[in-house]
């Protein structure tokens, strides 16, 4: 009788240890990471067309035409229902950098901050300014050419957050003497951060590689965006998993 109870006992200290049962807080939000981005691409690209960036030349029946877009209203709404996974891959990058020697406890406090920070312009607030012009086709059309502007200038202007957040987790990586992420991560984050420095000229021209549709300033920076995700994803990977079981403990 006093045998059965004690194996009783054990079984969920056994099921604690495990490590998949250990680490499934973070492979969840790992995992968060593809779903996020495949429901990005669907409502930004596909449903709303807020990407590729529409011409910041374009005529006014242009925009109202844009603005009525038929999914553009529900794609809006339904990233608003889906945002949030987006801070699920930041509180797992968090917990990779906390393990870093050398670093200290603000750095990755303050890569969570830079981007709890830049979600709202970068993200949130264009998405709004279209919704408002999808739902509101009464708007006279000096307002929704507002609404335009104001959006994609947001969507693609919203550079200082990521510059910081690209900065801090550099810098991270090249103190840390742990190596939880690979120095080569480090540098290629140094030229995602040049990216954003090359797109400040959208706040000043409309036509050309800087415009907010140019070469410089959207694709170069969102082709080496893409990039930069995937490596991101495939070092987080490797230091969820090769994270110690009594580093969890």
């Amino acid at each position: 009788m006093s045998h059965a109870m004690g194996v009783a006992r054990a079984r969920p200290a056994a099921v604690v240890d495990a490590p998949r049962n250990r680490k499934l807080d973070q492979w969840v939000c790992y995992w968060s990471i593809p779903l996020f981005y495949t429901a990005f691409g669907l409502i930004f690209v596909v449903m709303a067309g807020v990407m590729p960036p529409q011409s910041p030349t374009a005529s006014t029946e242009e925009i109202v035409a844009y603005l009525a877009r038929p999914y553009l209203g529900s794609g809006i709404a339904l990233l608003s229902l889906t945002l949030g996974l987006a801070s699920l891959s930041s509180g797992v990058i968090v917990v990779q950098m906390r393990r870093m020697a050398g670093v200290g406890a603000v750095l990755p406090y303050a890569y969570l901050a830079a981007l709890a920070v830049a979600g709202v312009p970068g993200c949130l607030f264009p998405a709004f300014m279209f919704a408002a012009g999808a739902f509101r086709p009464e708007y006279d059309a000096r307002i929704q050419v507002m609404l335009y502007d104001l959006g994609f200038l947001s969507f693609v202007g919203s550079l200082g957050c990521f510059i910081v957040q690209y900065l801090v987790f550099a810098l991270a990586i090249f103190l840390d003497r742990r190596a939880i992420f690979p120095r080569w991560l480090g540098y290629l984050t140094i030229w995602a951060l040049v990216t954003e420095l090359v797109a400040v000229p959208v706040w000043f021209t409309r036509t050309g590689a800087f415009a907010w549709d140019g070469l410089l300033a959207f694709w170069l920076g969102t082709a080496l965006f893409v990039g930069w995700e995937f490596c991101m994803c495939v070092c987080l990977y490797r230091a969820i998993k090769n994270q110690p079981l009594d580093e969890l403990a």
